[in-house]
């Protein structure tokens, strides 16, 4: 059975009810509630509502090349079919788009039908959530997501974006097998703010792959695998350049603050600052820089194709757990250098004995 999708058009003081099919040219905000009049009608408007939109299973919810200058409200409750596939459940693309949140909206990626403590290592085949590739001069405001099945924002390709007061809640995930739930994964970008995120998740909740000029700013992580560069290396870009991580909050997670190269590959990561962090019950290295990163296998055998230079910490402190290792460093021979270190302290935990090719202005 075929059903019409109410559309809302505001046109002068006219408001008034018409087939997804028929919208006019001249329609400037249209409120859809489903896939399909969103299909239909995206084109024609610019100023777009999303009221309670149920994604069918298998499809994502497209919002790729919107009109220069499109504003996309998501209000009521978003939820997604259950299928087994790569995804992604939501895709965005365009140049001066804004992306926002209404009071209330709830952004429910419904994790635990696909969550069998594999993530995106094996079981079943998970989708990603939010694909926010080739997005030019353009922010994403206010949203509320929760239960994401795997990584929540991909960020690719994008230029001059800005993600402010994202709250990422996937904290259910903890008893009920979330993994590899990574909140924002960055690469081949210039530009990009994450300003105020509040993270809740089973993996890194932040991820610099490659780019440059990236921030993260006033945020809080917990439960995950800590703000994090890299890993860099094995993929087509292996540069990241100019990254600021300040004034945020790392509590209740495996890691605090993470630099991973991967073993045996070709890049660089240069220029990273790491400011005002706090860390609180991390549990396995509050610190931790390495150059022998492998999938969950570390090598323990650093390389150096990835050279790590132009380091910065300062007024990072806070405690790990009485088992977990404060500060471990694994460099090549002369693949670290140029770091400077002040007012860094972190205690409650051990002394590594397995640091290695510290640079000057570091302490492990």
């Amino acid at each position: 059975m075929h059903s019409l999708s109410v559309l809302v058009i505001s046109h002068s003081a006219l408001a008034f009810a018409v087939p997804s099919k028929t919208i006019s040219e001249r329609a400037s905000s249209c409120t859809f509630t489903s896939v399909e009049s969103l299909a239909a009608g995206k084109d024609s408007c610019t100023d777009i509502v999303l009221d309670g939109i149920t994604v069918p299973a298998g499809q994502t919810l497209d919002l790729t090349d919107l009109t220069d200058g499109t504003s996309v409200t998501f209000q009521g409750i978003t939820t997604f079919g259950y299928e087994e596939w790569e995804g992604p459940l939501i895709s965005v693309s365009g140049i001066n788009v804004a992306i926002n949140g209404a009071d209330g909206h709830v952004i429910d990626g419904e994790g635990a039908k696909w969550w069998d403590g594999e993530g995106s290592n094996g079981g079943k085949t998970k989708p990603k959530f939010f694909a926010a590739h080739n997005m030019n001069s353009s922010t994403i405001t206010g949203l509320n997501i929760k239960n994401t099945p795997v990584h929540c924002f991909s960020i690719n390709g994008a230029y001059d974006l800005t993600l402010d007061q994202i709250t990422i809640d996937n904290s259910d995930g903890d008893a009920g097998g979330g993994h590899n739930t990574d909140a924002f994964d960055v690469g081949s970008s210039d530009g990009v703010k994450i300003l105020g995120a509040n993270v809740k998740n089973q993996d890194d909740c932040l991820a610099v792959n490659s780019g440059s000029n990236i921030e993260f700013s006033g945020g809080s992580c917990s439960g995950g695998h800590g703000l994090s560069i890299g890993s860099v290396g094995g993929r087509s870009d292996n540069v990241v350049q100019n990254v600021l991580i300040s004034g945020s909050r790392i509590s209740n997670s495996q890691n605090g603050v993470r630099i991973k190269t991967v073993y045996d590959a070709t890049g660089s990561v240069s220029n990273v600052t790491y400011s005002d962090i706090t860390l609180s019950n991390i549990t396995k290295y509050g610190i931790v820089v390495e150059q022998d990163y492998e999938n969950g296998s570390p090598t323990g055998t650093p390389t150096t194709g990835v050279p790590i230079t132009d380091v910065t910490l300062k007024n990072v402190t806070g405690s790990v757990a009485e088992d977990a290792t404060e500060i471990y460093i694994l460099c090549g021979s002369g693949s670290c250098s140029g770091w400077t270190w002040s007012d860094v302290s972190v205690t409650g935990g051990e002394k590594s004995s397995l640091c290695s090719n510290i640079p000057s202005g570091a302490t492990c």
